[in-house]
């Protein structure tokens, strides 16, 4: 059996088969090593440029002064656009030619559609964002929906990063953002503090209101510059409220946003303190049990 696959071999051999078959074979093997090679310089050489471009453009748009959110956006699809084409070019080494890719996305057009339908609705969502401004980068919001919040740290091509107070990311995809209430909170520059702080009913209330008022002026000489404070006259104590066990004292008077939190705090703690040292009492829930004998 040997012998015979021997001289079936040799035979070949002797009639140039072999030989016509390396010859025909070689030289596609060298053209596909080639390809690749080329492929894979033009492809670093590609991520290169592409990155270049995408630097500049950026820096030009920074330059300009225009909003972050926007640069970012941008930034996205150009290296989209820009990654495609390199992708088209390195197809072409392989004999893939622009009308046969042409062809294929056509073909494909609707399955594609249909599949990646969430994500074109991502991308209109993030083009809306841009032109309408609903929120920019630095900007505080609360999305209604799943109750998601933070500060926006990215606008991306398809989704939205939040950052929250403890460091977290929440990634949201820009449809949602765009398609649903939301709440931002840090568009305007002042925001108005509106609490309510109880009281006893056998409480002077005029002495609690005026205990009130001193506590705010407090709080925004340490929080708040010296232009930007409420007068003494636009600080609104009042009775909002004769409810079933307390007085509901209203406290409201506007505020730069960026003091907003550290004030409330503040004027929290501050207020317990003066009240009680002021002896009026802030009632609170509780039960009381009579034995019967």
């Amino acid at each position: 059996m040997a012998d015979i696959f021997s001289q079936n071999i040799l035979s070949l051999m002797k009639e140039g088969v072999v030989k016509s078959y390396m010859e025909a074979f070689l030289p596609k093997a060298v053209s596909f090593i080639w390809a690749v090679i080329l492929a894979l310089v033009f492809w670093w050489l590609g991520r290169k440029i592409i990155n270049f471009i995408v630097s500049a453009a950026a820096k030009g748009m920074k330059r300009r002064k225009m909003e972050t959110g926007v640069i970012q956006f941008t930034s996205s699809v150009v290296k989209g656009v820009g990654l495609f084409f390199l992708i088209c070019i390195i197809l072409g080494f392989f004999g893939v030619t622009a009308t046969s890719i042409s062809a294929f996305i056509a073909s494909l057009g609707v399955t594609a559609g249909l599949a990646l339908q969430g994500s074109l609705s991502n991308f209109a969502g993030g083009v809306l964002i841009l032109l309408l401004h609903p929120f920019r980068v630095g900007d505080y919001i609360i999305e209604d929906t799943h109750g998601n919040e933070g500060t926006v740290a990215e606008i991306s091509t398809f989704y939205t990063k939040l950052q929250t107070i403890d460091n977290r990311i929440i990634v949201v995809p820009n449809g949602v953002l765009a398609n649903s209430s939301l709440t931002n909170v840090t568009a305007a520059d002042k925001r108005m503090m509106d609490i309510v702080i109880p009281v006893a009913y056998d409480a002077d209330i005029k002495k609690a209101k005026a205990l009130l008022k001193g506590v705010v002026g407090k709080e925004l000489m340490c929080f708040v510059d010296k232009a930007d404070r409420a007068e003494d006259k636009d600080i609104k104590v009042f009775v909002k409220e004769l409810a079933d066990s307390s007085v509901n004292l209203g406290v409201r008077f506007w505020l730069p946003t960026k003091n907003y939190w550290d004030v409330r705090f503040a004027l929290l703690e501050d207020a317990k303190a003066a009240l009680d040292e002021a002896g009026v009492e802030i009632p609170y829930n509780k039960l009381d049990v009579y034995v019967k004998q």
